[in-house]
């Protein structure tokens, strides 16, 4: 008989995001997380079987909470250029909200983990796909209202900007200026035309 969990498991791997986010996957230990997820060693185990498992779960809640946000502004946007221009100002503004700089959690996974990881690497793919196609949908949308202007193929400028969004995301680790940001957001809104 499978014993009943004792805790809520959204609200597990919300910490754990945060433990990882950062102390990053080779810095966590599992006494870390033992520490910050207010669960025992064994129900850790019992429930995620080891660390990687656990790091996989807390990256696949993360990006499916940030592909819920990015739907809602897709859904309720107005033109092509506002949508883009809310979808980079969520790429920024809650990475410059952040005391701690942590930067994104998915490019941070990307970067420390994904190269040896082929399961980290699979997850970012996806994720990074998901944050081209976005872009592409709301682009072509707006070249075929004529309302963007740019000859460029859309998926071309997709994923020139969502390389823009890595970009910042990186950036974001050290400089805290919005204006840096701000900047960047309008030269690439400016691009579409």
């Amino acid at each position: 008989m499978a014993r009943t969990k004792d805790f809520d498991e959204n609200e597990v791997l919300t910490k754990a995001i945060q433990v990882f986010w950062l102390k990053g996957y080779n810095g966590t230990s599992m006494q870390d997380l033992v520490d910050s997820l207010g669960i025992s060693r064994s129900s850790l185990y019992d429930t995620y079987t080891d660390k990687h498992t656990l790091f996989m779960k807390a990256l696949e809640s993360y990006q499916n909470s940030g592909a819920a946000r990015i739907q809602d502004i897709i859904d309720n946007s107005g033109s092509a250029k506002e949508t883009v221009k809310r979808l980079l100002e969520l790429a920024t503004t809650e990475l410059l909200d952040d005391k701690e700089q942590k930067g994104c959690f998915m490019v941070n996974a990307e970067v420390e983990v994904a190269s040896h990881d082929a399961a980290v690497n699979s997850l970012v793919c996806k994720n990074d796909q998901q944050m081209e196609e976005a872009f592409y949908l709301v682009i072509q949308k707006g070249k075929d209202s004529g309302e963007i202007k740019n000859h460029q193929d859309a998926r071309a400028l997709a994923r020139f900007i969502f390389n823009s969004v890595k970009g910042m995301r990186v950036t974001a680790k050290s400089i805290t200026d919005k204006a840096v940001f701000d900047d960047i957001i309008t030269l690439t809104i400016s691009i579409l035309g």
